[in-house]
């Protein structure tokens, strides 16, 4: 039976005895009593020792900063309110609800309106702060949470956050809600209030993260879905805590959001020098380079420059050499994810290593960084690449080895001898590697006849890329590739779709190669189930977009989760690192730790640039307007 503090009543309301009782009877039974409490005491003081109320919660250690902090390092509490900042987003949006599979709604809505019980500081690597609820409660296992609301947390229509909203919101989203939410969902033994504002989660599985997860999770206003079905896209109002209100909208066009002057947490620290703008407003285009039209006329407030090429080269217009408009350089910390072009072995064509390898031999990296880049960007190495938790080059050893150790019947080729990608010489023919995928293909029972890879049956060998149609440098990376194995006798073919299209064709795996993002951080967890676990094979709406099942990878994950010690945590994902990289699902292209962002000058951003850089919790968050 786990103990709450706020039961402790229940042990201190003892009856008064009654006078008559003859004083040696009074003593026994008050003996009895004292033993009866140590006893009970002696229970309970395990608990009472590695349980205890906080401020926040971090993943490994203690959260960085102390009770009653001023503000997060990275933001200006003395920054001025005011102003307007408008933003753009490819594609469009049919839906104002964005937890569930239906419909595209835009993001913002969970960035602005909608908040959870407690929030991130993006200058460490996982921690967590209270903000609907101002308590944290956990023991050294994590077998369980318990949140504690403040008292003026409330919707933005007046109504309290109740501890009904909170059970209503997680047992909604787990059952209803997309199936990212579902996994931890499956974990929680039972949910139950525990106090007028505290709430309890009981887990039925190790792990470790889950309390960093549940405090994460979104709390909506259970009154919102009365009459209606959660699961149903519509354009239905969503009544948030947070900073901002939704304030006008054209579904596919445009939305806005004002902030609400009465916001109850304004006073936060963990919100001081936050959600400065009066309004941020979300320009809804075609394609990144009608952004970029848009951005030079003073349309839009920022635009996020992803080809160094462009970067030097393109930014020579009217706005930016008067001043009006600047190019920052922003620095950061993260690993670099996985970003390139991912192959689906669910398909018959990719299931066989060989040709995943074979193609990832025809990609012609180098000539294309040259073309595209001028050859300025490093390419991805790994999806933890840039950071402590990348694999390292040569065989498996220590820790890592000792990791990896269980599933050596299981690993592909290169997870404990070394994997690496391969080069060319740069330039545009890439006969070395052309040669090395020809036999890897034949070793795999394709062969060329009459100009065409066919295989036993006669079948030829080709394939579609889906592209969104807003990624014009996405197809141009393509058709120098699609050049390249015409040489290898393979006929692979671009679709462009828009982004609704194409968001539910990824939904459902209907692709056969896509253009893939995978963003990483220096804390993973249970997300890497979404990505890289089994169930994702066949379950739709999950980010196991390659269809991978591995033995290896989800009993990685499953360690990772377990363990309470940095350095084996490190050792973890870097053998998981390993074993997805020698996977060779993904054709990887470029990255930068530099974002470069070109804006108004008018918006500014602190000094102190968090670890993360800029990335969630960093724009608009805690930028500002200033003449």
């Amino acid at each position: 039976m786990k103990y709450f503090p706020d039961r402790l009543d229940t042990y201190r309301k003892t009856p008064k005895h009654e006078a008559i009782v003859a004083p040696m009877t009074r003593t026994i039974r008050k003996a009895s009593i004292i033993v009866s409490a140590l006893a009970i005491i002696g229970i309970l003081l395990p608990q009472f020792a590695l349980s205890s109320p906080q401020h926040g919660l971090a993943m490994y250690g203690e959260p960085a900063l102390p009770k009653g902090f001023i503000s997060l390092p990275y933001a200006n509490p003395a920054a001025p309110k005011g102003g307007t900042i408008t933003l753009s987003e490819s594609g469009s949006y049919d839906s104002l609800n964005p937890y569930i599979l239906k419909g595209t709604a835009p993001y913002g809505i969970r960035t602005h309106v909608v908040e959870s019980l407690m929030g991130r500081s993006y200058d460490e690597s996982f921690s967590l702060y209270g903000l609907l609820a101002e308590r944290v409660e956990t023991d050294d296992a994590r077998s369980f949470v318990t949140f504690t609301l403040r008292e003026e947390a409330k919707f933005s229509n007046g109504d309290p956050v109740t501890v009904e909203d909170v059970l209503w919101s997680f047992e909604t989203l787990g059952t209803k809600g997309h199936p990212r939410y579902s996994f931890s969902w499956k974990k929680i033994a039972k949910a139950e209030q525990t106090g007028p504002r505290s709430v309890t989660f009981t887990f039925n599985t190790k792990d470790r993260e889950l309390p960093l997860i549940l405090g994460l999770r979104p709390i909506l206003r259970k009154a919102d879905w009365e009459g209606r079905a959660f699961e149903d896209s519509s354009l239905d109002e969503i009544t948030g805590s947070g900073p901002y209100l939704i304030d006008k909208y054209e579904a596919g066009r445009f939305i806005s959001f004002k902030r609400n002057p009465d916001y109850w947490g304004k006073n936060l620290g963990l919100k001081a020098g936050f959600d400065n703008f009066d309004t941020i407003k979300y320009d809804y285009y075609i394609d990144n380079a009608v952004i970029f039209e848009a951005f030079k006329a003073g349309t839009v407030s920022i635009f996020r420059e992803n080809n160094a090429q462009r970067w030097l080269n393109n930014y020579n217009f009217p706005a930016i050499a008067d001043g009006r408009m600047v190019q920052s350089e922003i620095p950061h910390k993260r690993p670099s994810g996985m970003t390139g072009f991912v192959m689906n072995a669910r398909n018959p064509k990719f299931a066989d290593i060989r040709v995943r390898d074979a193609l990832i031999h025809a990609f012609n990296f180098e000539f294309i960084n040259q073309t595209l880049n001028g050859g300025t960007l490093p390419r991805i190495t790994s999806y933890f690449s840039n950071s402590v938790l990348s694999m390292q080059d040569g065989p498996a050893v220590g820790a890592v080895a000792q990791a990896l150790a269980p599933y050596s019947k299981d690993l592909t080729e290169g997870v404990l001898d070394g994997y690496a990608l391969p080069q060319s010489d740069g330039t545009s023919r890439n006969r070395k590697n052309l040669r090395k995928a020809r036999k890897l293909l034949e070793s795999a029972g394709w062969a060329i006849k009459d100009g065409v890879l066919q295989n036993v049956n006669g079948d030829p060998f080709a394939f579609e890329i889906l592209l969104k149609n807003t990624a014009t440098e996405n197809e141009a990376i393509m058709n120098i590739y699609i050049d390249a194995l015409k040489r290898l006798g393979i006929q692979a073919s671009i679709k462009l779709a828009d982004s609704v299209q194409h968001r539910e064709r990824m939904k459902t795996y209907d692709f056969e190669m896509a253009h893939y993002t995978r963003y990483m951080s220096l804390s993973p967890g249970n997300e890497q189930l979404l990505y890289w676990g089994s169930a994702g094979v066949t379950a739709p709406g999950t980010r196991n977009y390659m269809g991978i099942s591995s033995r290896a990878a989800e009993g990685l994950i499953a360690q990772m989760l377990e363990t309470r010690d940095t350095q084996t945590f490190q050792s973890t994902v870097r053998a998981l690192d390993r074993v997805l990289t020698a996977g060779r699902y993904v054709i990887p292209i470029w990255h930068s730790d530099i974002s470069n962002v070109a804006h108004d000058a008018r918006l500014r951003y602190p000094d102190t640039i968090p670890t993360y850089g800029d990335w969630s919790g960093f724009l608009p968050d805690v930028w500002w307007y200033e003449e």
